[in-house]
């Protein structure tokens, strides 16, 4: 069915109707790299009129696609036909309240210009995705997005205490609440949490923020194995500090950026870590001597302590540097974000590099020690297919393993498209069969982002992605 352009256009305005090949092709991917073109874009101006738009959909019997900013990484908006609603005219940051500590934000404002704004008034927005310079507030709402400072801070549904959000079936609702506390009926509000655009769209967000920081340190440490540099992530939280940050590089992250960036980095370690600490400069000081003596008595082989903003801008260089490094490895790669306890992380990295060696590939990993989330890069030229097959048996062997040590096989990324085919092994049947109840209870013509999280749309799965 064609969508229904003049009451689209009468809806929203015909400038903020997309309908041109040209211009539809700027919507028909995501950071995934999948692709597939929607029938139409729209750019509704509020949430009155994405509810007529929802509405029209259920009416007219077409797919609707939320979308952000198309930063996500397991094809969560990309379209099948239908209609992409992109919610980036939602951009206003409508309240900070800085004695209650809490704000409300529109799901277009970018994450990284609403943590700026808040530490004008000395507030803090802890949450950290690696996209916060261009992924929206929505966005990661519906992904539940995670980053470096999860580890004390943790990830966005830590931060979100309630929203606005349109239904699939066109009525507005409002759930959870100004507060801290709040347990009156069911937790709607952390059902949407990380719902990936299948059973609403956002358009009013309530945040509780922090005081900012005093001060932060940072230091880094090298050690000649990867257990050592687990035990001494383990042992600082065992001695009572917390730091913000603790980001880990395997040897073949190391050699890449110091092949890329030749700043010296110790490419005979196992591996590196990189660890901040935040709050009072009255006890950070020793907090970070204690972090180094306690590298040291793991077998660091080095460690490096910024002296200045500068040397911390120095030591975050390698850390923020590894995409374009492994870009020097390969034209292409699969990210996978899983997760493990975090004592658990060399048998996984050890675990991944047997799969490395059985498959004939090259996988790097390097992510977030502190809460055992590692990113899993498979590097592989997209052009060959042997090497593709490879990768891909490569990505089933992973998970099982991760499902092994008693992880998850997505910890910041989501599900999407890109893992739905994997889910039920995490979840159980009867788990997936409870999400799938959610879903229809409150999707009935399943009009909301259809084909994502759940397998049963196989052919939505297997279609012809580039």
């Amino acid at each position: 069915m064609s969508l229904p352009f003049a009451i689209l256009e009468a809806i929203v305005g015909g400038e903020n109707l997309l309908r041109s090949p040209e211009e539809l092709y700027c919507y028909s991917f995501d950071a995934s790299k999948m692709r597939s073109a929607p029938e139409g874009v729209v750019f509704p101006a509020n949430a009155e009129q994405i509810s007529a738009i929802v509405k029209l959909a259920n009416e007219h019997r077409f797919a609707l696609y939320p979308r952000g900013a198309g930063s996500g990484m397991v094809g969560a908006c990309i379209p099948k036909g239908g209609l992409v609603l992109v919610t980036n005219r939602l951009k206003s940051i409508l309240e900070i309240d800085g004695d209650n500590m809490i704000a409300v934000v529109e799901p277009g404002v970018i994450t990284a210009d609403f943590q700026e704004a808040v530490s004008k008034q000395g507030l803090f927005y802890p949450p950290d995705p690696a996209s916060l310079a261009f992924s929206t507030m929505g966005g990661n709402v519906a992904m539940c997005s995670g980053g470096p400072r999860a580890v004390k801070y943790g990830v966005t549904r830590d931060y979100l205490l309630g929203l606005e959000v349109v239904l699939p079936t066109g009525e507005l609702i409002r759930t959870g609440t100004r507060t801290m506390k709040g347990v009156v009926g069911y937790d709607l509000t952390r059902l949407m949490v990380g719902s990936e655009g299948t059973l609403g769209i956002f358009t009013r967000l309530v945040v509780r923020l922090l005081p900012a920081p005093q001060s932060v340190r940072t230091l880094t440490a090298g050690f000649e194995k990867l257990e050592c540099a687990v035990n001494a992530v383990c042992q600082t939280l065992k001695a009572r500090i917390i730091p913000s940050t603790m980001e880990l590089m395997d040897q073949a992250t190391i050699c890449a950026v110091e092949n890329h960036l030749h700043i010296g980095l110790p490419t005979l370690a196992e591996a590196m870590v990189l660890i901040e600490v935040d709050g009072p400069d009255a006890v950070l000081d020793e907090e970070v001597t204690r972090i180094e003596e306690i590298c040291r008595g793991q077998g660091a082989i080095m460690t490096r302590k910024a002296r200045s903003e500068e040397e911390r801008k120095r030591l975050w260089l390698a850390r923020r540097s590894i995409s374009p490094a492994l870009g020097r490895i390969r034209s292409g790669k699969i990210n996978e974000d899983v997760t493990v306890p975090r004592t658990k992380v060399p048998e996984l990295i050890r675990s991944i590099g047997s799969l490395a060696k059985k498959h004939e590939l090259v996988i790097v990993c390097f992510g977030h020690a502190g809460d055992g989330n590692i990113h899993t890069n498979i590097m592989l030229d997209r052009k060959n297919e042997g090497e593709r097959t490879r990768a891909g048996r490569a990505v089933e062997e992973l998970f099982s393993i991760v499902l092994g040590l008693g992880g998850t096989i997505s910890g910041e990324h989501g599900v999407g498209m890109a893992k739905s085919p994997f889910i039920e092994r995490e979840v159980g049947s009867e788990g997936l069969e409870a999400m799938r109840r959610i879903k229809k209870a409150l999707d009935p013509l399943n009009i909301m982002n259809p084909g994502k999280m759940f397998v049963a749309d196989r052919t939505f799965i297997e279609g012809d992605f580039t």
